[in-house]
């Protein structure tokens, strides 16, 4: 599976990455060789928590309901 990804430098140094199909999901690196292997990790770790909430929504009797956060 591929993913366009942003790449940006940081203004404090190395780069920053964001995925724009996948709200929420963006990383850093030091390199951008390293930015863009984060990014792989961070694409990863958000497929996974997305995997997990489909297994919680397929168990019987589960009342998932969804609540926003202010910050």
């Amino acid at each position: 599976m591929r993913f366009y990804v942003v790449l940006e430098p940081a203004e404090e140094g190395g780069f920053n990455v964001s995925v724009p199909v996948l709200e929420g999901c963006f990383t850093q690196g030091e390199t951008e060789e390293e930015a863009l292997e984060n990014a792989k990790e961070a694409i990863l770790c958000y497929l996974e928590g997305i995997e997990k909430l489909n297994e919680i929504k397929g168990m019987p009797g589960v009342n998932l309901r969804e609540v926003e956060v202010s910050l």
